[in-house]
Formats: C-alpha cells, structure tokens, sequence
C-alpha cells in the first residue's frame, strides 16, 4: 500500500443520508474496459451500490453537474489513478470535487494506484509532468488546485495494484473489496424507522464524541433501565464507525462476564472486532489487557461497551486512553454513574425519556390501530403513554401486548396493570436494584415506599433512616448514580413511575395477595387485612409500616404489631381520637423499633412501668389529646428525639426524661 500521512478523520459529521456506496473516478481509455470494468462488477455483487459514469448517467444529463452531484452523495470515492488519468482535466475537476468532499463533508477516500507509481502522481513527474507541461501552456488557472489535490489524495492511504497478490488482478480487487466492504455504514438512514427520538438524541450527542477533531474520548451514556441507552448507542456506532481503522460493539457485557472466562472471551471480542480476524486467543485477563494495548495503541478505534455493571469491566476491556490510537472513541452504556467517574471518561451523557409526542408515536408503531377508528382508541393510548411516563422498553411491550386486541381487552390489560405491573417490564429495571448491596436495598424500598414527593433534606426522615443502620447520606448518592431515585430541583425524592412499581413488584412478588408476608405495608387496607386475621399468624416478615387515615376505631393494629418481630419503625395515624380509651398493649411495641410514630391515638400512656427497648432512637406523638403522662426514658439508652405536639393533657414527665442526653429534642415546652 502506499505510504499515509493523514488518517481519514473528519471535521464533523454530515447528519445526511448517502445515495450511493461508492463513487468511482478513473480515465475511462485507461481502464473502462478493464480493471474498472472488474472492479465494478464485484463491487455490484456484494451489493455494493457504486456509482460509475457509463452505468448509472441518465441519457441527456449535464455531465458535469451530474457527477458532482453523485459525488457528494456517495459515501467513499475510490480514485483509480492510471497512467493518462492526468491527462484529462475533467478527471482532475472531478478529483478537486472529491478532496473538496472529503475535507467539508467527511466522505472517505481511497486511491488506487493503477499501473502507476505514487510518487510519479505526487510530485507530477513521467506521464503526469508531461500532462501538466500542456496544462500551463493553455494557460489552465485551475492548474494549482490540480496540484494540490493530487498531493492531497496521494498522501492518503491507498492501494498499488502491482504490489497486491503479486499483480493478480482477481485477487487485488477481492481485497479492495473486502476493505470497501468494511468501511461501508448503511446509505439509508441508521435509525430505524421504529425507532422513535433517536436521531434527535444523536444530533444530541454526536458532537460530544468531536469526531474528526483527534485526541481520545470515552463517553459514558447513563440512565435508567429500559431507557434507551443501548439503542442510542448502537444508531451512533453504525452512523459513524465507518471513520474508524477498526470497529467492535461488545453487547450485554453485565450477562456475558459473569460467564466463566467471560472477560477473557469480551476482550478477544474486542481483538477480532477491531482487527478483523476470525479468532483469537486469551487465556488470562492480565494477557488480554497487553493484547489490547500492544495491539491497537496505534490504530483509531471505535469500540461500544453495552451493558457495563462495574469499574472492573472497564479497567480489563478499555483500560485507559493509551490503549488506543489518536482519534479514538470508546462509549459505553452503563446504569450507574459512579463508575464512569471512578474510570475518569470525558463525558457523561444522561440518556432523556420520551416526551408526550415522541412516546406516543413509539406507542402507536407497535399497537396500530389499523382499521379502527382513531377516536376509539385515543384516550386509553393516552393512558398507556401516562402509564409508561416514557420509558421506551415499556412503550414497546405493551405496545407489542396490545396491538392485536379489542377495545374492551385494551380497557381490561389497563386496569390489570395497576394491580399487577407487567413483570418483563418490572425484570429489566430490577436489573439496577439487583446491583446494589443490602444496605443500600433497604434504602431504595424505603423511599420508594414511603418517602417519594418528600424532602431529602428532612430532618426526621433522615434520622428514621439513620436509625434504621442505611446511611442515607451515602446511600441516597449511589442511588441517584444508579439512575433509581432522584432529587428534584425542590429537593424532594422522586423516581420514575415504574421504578417504585419495580420497588412494590420486589416486596410483594412471591405472595401478592398476602400483606402479611410483605417486608414493608403502604395502604391502610392491607394494615386492616392483617388485623382481621387470626392472632396465631406469622408475621416476622414485616419491617415498618407507614399509613396514614387508617379509619377503625379498634386498636387492634398495635396490637398486631406487638407481635412483628422484625418491625424497625412505624408511623401510625390510627383515627382513633373520638373512639372509646384505648388500651395500648403490654407488648406494644415490639423489641427491635427503632422509630414510633403515632397520631390521633386515643390513649392516656404509650405503655405501663419499665420497658427495655435498645434500639429505639426516635419517639414522635401527635394529637394524643388524652396523653397524660411520658413513658420510663430508662430503658430507651440510645433515644435521641422525643416529641410531643397536640397533648394538652400532659402533665406527667417521667424523671428519667432529665438524663436523656441533651440533644434530645421535644416539641412540648413543658418538657
């Protein structure tokens, strides 16, 4: 090949779509019947559209206007230079026009150097100096463009037919090809029509990957499961991989490195994608990690990871930006943003869902209402799209689930869904929360359960959860990198609709219909289900319990929680302030409460004499408007709030309320 001393990297990237593959210039005496002839015809055949005058010229066009067109809309221009080729200064017109595409629209180049020697095009000498000596006495002023395209395109990396397979014609043009071949990206759109939003995210995107402007970049793209990141991903690598010397899209990196070897086999994906090879062996991670590095630091690479779970993926796969050649782009998809800061990447795209328009669309394209009427169908797709709050992986299931159904089926899977979220759906975002170790599980139900639409920054919320042993401050930051929950711009705890519906999916999947086996209850009429049954029944399975408005005037609900083992904290509004005295009972509450709070509880006392209760470290008491007295404080060593609010009857106060610790905080200013 000749010699190169430029890449083929671009300024930008044209955002048009190709009309043909390839563009061929050549002197038409030279090699029309020959070696173009051949080239075309295998081109041709492995579908290769090609542009070449004499086949594809419509009788009675302008040719000039003509191919400089068809030049402009084909995706590489291969440039066969022959012996007479600078003789014709509609050739070198056409060649002026190509290296002007090339620089102001990012098309590639490829010369051929057809019984030709490069240096001889290059520096005008032999046959082109004679062909340029008749250039200046016509006194041509486009002779120095001429010139300059010539030192351009030769500077370029190309092929000398002679020095191929020994001169064999069949066997040159195979591996001009095959090169083609791979260098080629689709001339229609590389969005599928199915696809909806994606090419505006790509526009998005795209100039943060600076193709063409050098250096290396890694970029992350980070979001939510289901969000589209894969996709995303996937539409900007067969956009732009045909600028890179060598490509790979390694998918479903999370499933496929948890295979034994996986990581061994990942990077010697990355070798045969890259280098295109059929095979190649790994037998170490550390061996694959020198591979890598020794084997592509010079060559401008495109390499996607799909499906990243952790910083070790990264440091085995793509290392750091030395691994790979000038011009180099790595971008990765990835649910948790922590790891692409730990890994140090250039840019961190958080991946945006669907807006109205753009989910109904998607939502229409896989449930087409077909003959029906519109009208019919518009408002329960509204609510599909409302349901779905833009997630394209559940546009694209329930779409897929509907399409073939009835009014009255559409109206009845709706009404399913609020009971009982599709779990393919529900599975895939599961994903995330399967990631997270068990603190930080604990955490996430939690705030899906119970503090969404609350402030962070709340005071008490907090210390439940501090009480509880999650570490919230840590905690809550994983999360959001974890794309699971988020803050709003009011500082309040928010998450997408089907991200909570995956929360309450994980507590109440094995037994749906059985609150009593749930680690966590959120409706008062599942805390009436458990009351109303029989006093033997077990429930070690329930952790806390937060309802609001419970309307019964039993206390029967403390007392089924005196016998919840495992409960940590609870948050009561019982109602049951106009109901007769209640009697708390002598076992309320249970050994391992770490946080108690009740309202509108019709009760003189919370309980009778000393009760040890170690782990106890917030008492919170609203609107116990016949509470008269405190409870023991000596058996509560780690309390740190106690607040009362609403008790105007209070007026006994345990001695033991002056050796709480000072930071101990009450509402009532008689304490």
């Amino acid at each position: 090949m000749a010699s190169s001393s430029s890449s083929l990297s671009v300024p930008s990237l044209s955002s048009q779509l190709w009309q043909y593959h390839v563009f061929l210039s050549f002197r038409g005496e030279d090699t029309r019947k020959n070696f173009v002839d051949h080239l075309y015809t295998a081109l041709e055949h492995q579908g290769i559209f090609t542009y070449k005058d004499d086949e594809t010229l419509l009788q009675g066009e302008s040719i000039g206007p003509s191919l400089e067109k068809a030049i402009e809309e084909s995706q590489i221009s291969v440039i066969i230079f022959s012996k007479n080729y600078a003789d014709s200064s509609w050739c070198l017109d056409e060649l002026v026009h190509i290296m002007k595409c090339k620089d102001k629209r990012g098309q590639v180049v490829i010369p051929i150097f057809y019984d030709v020697d490069p240096s001889d095009v290059r520096k005008q000498k032999r046959k082109y100096g004679e062909a340029f000596v008749k250039h200046e006495l016509e006194n041509n002023n486009k002779v120095e463009y001429w010139r300059k395209a010539l030192v351009d395109a030769t500077n370029i990396s190309g092929w000398e037919t002679e020095h191929i397979a020994n001169g064999h014609e069949s066997k040159c043009i195979k591996k001009i090809v095959d090169t083609i071949s791979h260098r080629l990206h689709p001339i229609t759109s590389s969005v599928d029509d199915n696809l909806v939003g994606v090419e505006a995210r790509m526009q998005h995107l795209i100039p943060k990957l600076q193709i063409g402007l050098g250096g290396k970049r890694m970029i992350g793209i980070w979001g939510v499961g289901g969000g589209g990141k894969t996709t995303l991903a996937s539409s900007i690598y067969d956009e732009i991989s045909s600028k890179f010397d060598g490509c790979c899209f390694l998918k479903n990196i999370r499933e496929e490195s948890s295979n034994k070897d996986g990581l061994e086999r990942l990077q010697a994906k990355i070798l045969c994608g890259v280098l295109k090879q059929k095979q190649v062996e790994v037998g170490r991670v550390e061996e694959g990690r020198r591979m890598i590095k020794d084997r592509l630091h010079r060559r401008k690479v495109l390499i996607v990871l799909d499906d990243v779970e952790n910083l070790e993926h990264l440091e085995q796969l793509v290392g750091s930006h030395d691994w790979f050649g000038e011009g180099s782009r790595i971008i990765i998809t990835i649910r948790d943003e922590h790891v692409l800061t730990g890994h140090k990447v250039d840019v961190i795209h958080n991946i945006t869902l669907l807006n109205n328009d753009e989910a109904m669309k998607l939502f229409c394209k896989h449930a087409p209402c077909g003959h029906k009427p519109l009208e019919d169908y518009e408002l329960l797709s509204k609510d599909v799209v409302s349901y779905a709050g833009g997630l394209p992986l559940a546009l694209s299931v329930l779409g897929r689930f509907l399409c073939d159904k009835e009014m009255d089926e559409w109206k009845s899977a709706l009404a399913r869904l609020k009971d009982i979220p599709d779990a393919d759906i529900l599975e895939k975002l599961k994903i995330s929360f399967d990631g997270l170790n068990t603190v930080e599980k604990q955490l996430f139900l939690d705030i899906a359960c119970f503090f969404r639409g609350r402030y962070k920054d709340n005071e008490e919320i907090m210390m439940i959860l501090n009480a509880c042993g999650f570490h919230p401050v840590i905690g809550i930051k994983v999360l959001v990198q974890k794309a699971l929950i988020t803050i709003t711009e009011y500082g309040k705890f928010d998450m997408h609709d089907l991200v909570q519906e995956m929360a309450h999916y994980i507590i109440r999947k094995e037994h749906p219909n059985n609150p009593d086996k749930h680690s966590r209850i959120w409706k008062g009429e599942d805390v009436l289900k458990i009351c109303a049954m029989d006093a033997t029944t077990n429930l070690d399975k329930i952790e806390a319990i937060y309802v609001q408005r419970i309307r019964s005037d039993e206390s029967r609900v403390l007392q089924v929680t005196a016998n919840m083992k495992k409960l940590r904290w609870i948050d009561l509004n019982l109602n049951l302030a106009e109901a007769e005295l209640v009697i708390v009972p002598e076992k309320f509450p249970p050994r391992e409460l770490c946080c108690l709070t009740l309202r509108f509880l019709n009760a003189k006392q919370l309980w009778a004499g000393y009760k040890f209760l170690p782990n106890l470290r917030m008492i919170r008491l609203f609107y116990l408007t016949n509470l008269i007295r405190t409870p023991d404080f000596d058996g509560l060593p780690n309390l740190e709030r106690f607040i009362v609010d609403g008790s105007p009857l209070l007026e006994e106060i345990h001695p033991s309320f002056g050796r709480l610790e000072k930071s101990c905080l009450c509402r009532d200013t008689r304490l």
